[in-house]
């Protein structure tokens, strides 16, 4: 077991409480599909957290900070200021627009080969957009601009 874990664990419980709690406030029939993952996420990090506390009296606990020792700030930093652009961009221009930028973007920044980028950008819309939009009819953001 790893120290950092403790943290992960406490991160994801508490993300999936908060959901929890903005879930019960949708009507009856729209909280069905968003609790069972919710359930199914608290589930498998509960699982985890045996994992863990079994791992722990096998092995001992570790810092975990050993993990970090490749952190590469130079991508971190610029690819987290782009996550924070790609949720403005989502507001003004919508969700396809902003994530087809994004990706490109990132995947530039990133040094991905460009067919890679053009496939895997294509890729992704086309799929998003088949099972929310047509399978789920789920509406994604419009944007104000296209609002």
């Amino acid at each position: 077991m790893k120290k950092t874990d403790i943290g992960v664990v406490a991160f994801i419980y508490a993300v999936a409480l908060f959901f929890l709690s903005m879930t019960l406030k949708l009507p009856k029939p729209a909280q069905a599909y968003p609790l069972f993952i919710i359930v199914l996420l608290l589930g498998l990090t509960t699982l985890y957290v045996v994992q863990m506390i079994i791992g722990a009296k096998k092995k001992g606990v570790e810092s975990g900070l050993e993990d970090f020792k490749d952190f590469l700030p130079k991508q971190f930093f610029p690819i987290l200021a782009m996550i924070v652009v790609y949720l403005v961009l989502m507001y003004f221009v919508g969700f396809y627009i902003s994530t087809a930028l994004f990706m490109v973007v990132s995947l530039l920044f990133l040094k991905v080969k460009k067919w890679q980028i053009l496939l895997s950008t294509a890729v992704i819309l086309v799929l998003v957009y088949c099972a929310f939009t047509l399978f789920l009819g789920v509406k994604l953001p419009m944007g104000i601009l296209f609002a």
